[in-house]
């Protein structure tokens, strides 16, 4: 909590500095205290039934949530994918951990086939990302059955990301060699790339403070181009663009954060490593697109860390 609050408090300084708008930081920060807060109630009462209504909770705003189903938006240059993909990633992740907290070989297995239904709703939904996610998320469930130490599998969860952040911060910086960098940005697309690299451009010229939260978009001529959606679709470059190092540094601390609660956390190997893989897939999503900007998702991400950290009532023990 008193990581989430330096979070809350850096953008009210950035602001103050810059005469910025933090309103959209100070919205995320609440959404993933509140999930924390709600998850690890639930989760306590409810640890099965708990993170399987949020699964099907979250596939359902996937789906037919005005904001985030296909329609014109997300049809856009960058549009709104992100946020679908990362709620079927979450989502995917939720069900997993339903079921490694479900006692009986059935409910297991009923929860896995939601969970590899929830995968496949995002290629129904012409979601390549949000399919691919809940796969991984899915086969990482599965392997992690055969960790015994949790410690390995968070290091290389957390190795995943970085790489993840930083790929895209070299595409940026145009520092990638050059056929892997143009086979990127031809599949990424050139308004996404153009973004990030007035991102980078706009972080160098004050790395301390930023250009002050919520000023991308005014700032950026690429940006204003979409009016409805003038984001970096990089939530690190964006933080680098409107609160500087400190901003980029806070993100990556809270990541770390959530790993080390699940680290130490007493549930189960399997359910914890499970809850990794979906916030790590969440941070790759967020690493090359919005999926932060949506109060839904960063909402789901404090639930899920809530729920795999959650200590039932009933007790599941601490194996693994």
């Amino acid at each position: 909590m008193i990581l989430l609050g330096g979070c809350a408090a850096w953008s009210l300084i950035t602001a103050a500095a810059h005469d910025g708008r933090p309103e959209g930081v100070l919205l995320a920060v609440l959404a993933v205290a509140a999930g924390w807060a709600a998850g690890r109630v639930s989760g306590a009462l409810f640890p099965v039934a708990a993170p399987c209504a949020g699964a099907v909770g979250a596939v359902g705003l996937a789906v037919f949530s005005p904001g985030l189903s296909p329609g014109p938006l997300a049809a856009g240059p960058a549009g709104h994918a992100g946020a679908t993909a990362a709620l079927l990633g979450l989502a995917t992740g939720a069900a997993c951990c339903a079921a490694w907290a479900a006692r009986g070989p059935a409910a297991r297995l009923a929860l896995r086939l939601l969970a590899a239904g929830i995968a496949m709703t995002g290629a129904l939904l012409g979601s390549v990302t949000g399919c691919a996610a809940g796969t991984a998320v899915l086969l990482c469930s599965l392997a992690a059955g055969a960790m015994p130490h949790r410690g390995l599998g968070m290091a290389g969860l957390a190795l995943a990301a970085a790489l993840a952040a930083g790929t895209v911060w070299a595409l940026a910086a145009d520092a990638l060699p050059h056929g892997l960098g143009e086979a990127l940005a031809g599949r990424l697309g050139p308004h996404r790339v153009a973004l990030w690299r007035e991102a980078l451009r706009l972080s160098g010229r004050d790395g301390g403070l930023g250009a002050g939260p919520g000023r991308f978009g005014e700032l950026s001529g690429t940006a204003a181009a979409v009016p409805s959606d003038a984001t970096a679709h990089s939530a690190p470059l964006q933080l680098a663009a409107e609160e500087g190092v400190v901003g980029v540094l806070l993100l990556a601390a809270a990541y770390g954060w959530a790993l080390h609660a699940l680290w130490r956390g007493p549930r189960a190997t399997p359910l914890v490593l499970t809850a990794g893989a979906a916030l790590t897939a969440l941070a790759a999503i967020a690493a090359a697109g919005n999926a932060l900007s949506f109060t839904p998702v960063t909402a789901g991400a404090g639930l899920l860390a809530g729920w795999a950290t959650a200590r039932p009532w009933a007790g599941d023990g601490t194996e693994g």
